[in-house]
């Protein structure tokens, strides 16, 4: 049995991966910095928190999160703190030289560690599962399958389109080493404005 709706919930998500968030600005860095290879790990840990948070919220907490505006809070500015972080850690990195062989300082369970935290505190994350994902889910039937179909197609999209903007990235490397600093400025002030936008924006 399919999920309520399972139509409109693929076109809600489709447009969730294919809108510039968080996620997809660190990638689109990382991707220029260190190589569609690396990114890979930093999608795995997003998706790996993503699926963590579904799981919580159908299965464990349920409205918790909808309920305790503290909580929901705590995340908020966790997330705000450590996307300033990754904003500066952006700026100061050197863009990937097509002409010589890069010394990767960041280890793959950094990577790992960037963004499952990036996901995990995304207070867009917290506010689309507890309020948005059980709308899809007729909790009086066959709950486990249900889920089981709305998460599977929510990492599969979610991951194949964080390797579409690294791939992408990795299109506009030519021009990146001509401009070697342009992109981590670009993506750091984006990140900025991001968590800017989150502290005034998301009110619990």
């Amino acid at each position: 049995m399919l999920p309520l709706d399972f139509i409109l919930y693929l076109q809600i998500i489709i447009f969730l991966f294919i809108s510039p968030g968080t996620p997809r600005v660190v990638i689109i860095s990382y991707s220029m910095n260190y190589g569609v290879g690396k990114c890979i790990w930093s999608a795995f840990g997003d998706v790996t928190a993503n699926f963590i948070q579904a799981v919580l919220v159908v299965f464990v907490i349920g409205s918790f999160f909808s309920e305790n505006s503290i909580i929901l809070n705590i995340f908020k500015w966790v997330g705000v703190f450590y996307i300033l972080y990754l904003a500066y850690d952006i700026y100061k990195s050197h863009p990937k030289n097509l002409t010589e062989k890069n010394i990767i300082k960041k280890s793959n369970l950094s990577f790992f560690k960037d963004g499952f935290l990036v996901a995990g505190t995304s207070p867009k994350a917290w506010m689309f599962f507890p309020f948005i994902f059980p709308q899809f889910i007729d909790f009086n039937s066959n709950l486990l399958t249900q889920f089981v179909i709305l998460i599977t197609s929510y990492i599969v999209l979610d991951f194949l389109s964080l390797i579409g903007y690294a791939m992408l990235a990795q299109k506009l490397i030519k021009w990146i080493t001509v401009n070697p600093k342009t992109i981590n400025t670009i993506s750091a002030s984006v990140l900025v404005i991001i968590a800017v936008i989150i502290v005034i924006a998301q009110q619990y």
